[in-house]
């Protein structure tokens, strides 16, 4: 077998059995669920005013990842625009390829991934324009944005594509898809030019 024998298997097997079938185990069960993790499942509160209306919570969204150089962001106010469950997903050009390739993360895999490096690289992200659909409680924005890294002074623009939902109260972001604009994709009309 690749990297388990087939002993380890019986014993994992074993394991879990044991675990299902013992009552000692089974009582230890809240006290295991209830240990330290690294992963965040809080939900904090919101501002109202990132979550009462499309324009808050896509202005929120902006002003929570930008920053200058060393300038600590809000992951608390992130996680807030969220869904617990929302994906944060970047379409790329594979390295030495002419395929493309798509990064999928949670909102923790984004903060602890990307977090670090926005703050280090002084990070500032913008709206240019925006194109809004809604239907009901949903609403789909392409929001076409131009990034600034400090550091290098590095620009960069592209399309955040955001998926809404509102649920009677307020909106939440259920997920967000973004790609970079470069040669041989240019920002179509209507998205290419700042908001006036």
């Amino acid at each position: 077998m690749n990297k388990f024998s087939s002993s380890m298997i019986c014993a994992a097997i074993g394991l879990l059995v044991s675990t299902v079938s013992s009552p000692s185990i089974a009582a230890d069960t809240p006290t295991m669920i209830a240990q330290a993790s690294p992963v965040s499942v809080v939900q904090p509160p919101a501002r109202a005013a990132d979550v009462q209306s499309i324009d808050g919570i896509i202005a929120a969204l902006y002003d929570v990842i930008s920053g200058g150089i060393g300038e600590q962001r809000n992951w608390n106010r992130m996680r807030s625009l969220f869904i617990p469950e929302a994906r944060i997903m970047a379409i790329f050009p594979k390295k030495d390829s002419k395929d493309l390739g798509l990064r999928i993360l949670s909102i923790s895999d984004y903060i602890a991934n990307s977090g670090p490096r926005l703050i280090e690289v002084g990070f500032r992200e913008k709206e240019l324009a925006r194109k809004t659909e809604q239907w009901g409680e949903l609403a789909q924005v392409f929001t076409s944005y131009e990034t600034i890294e400090e550091k290098d002074n590095v620009t960069l623009r592209g399309i955040n594509s955001v998926q809404l939902m509102h649920d009677g109260t307020r909106w939440w972001i259920i997920s967000l898809l973004f790609e970079a604009e470069r040669p041989q994709l240019q920002l179509p009309d209507g998205l290419n030019k700042p908001v006036k």
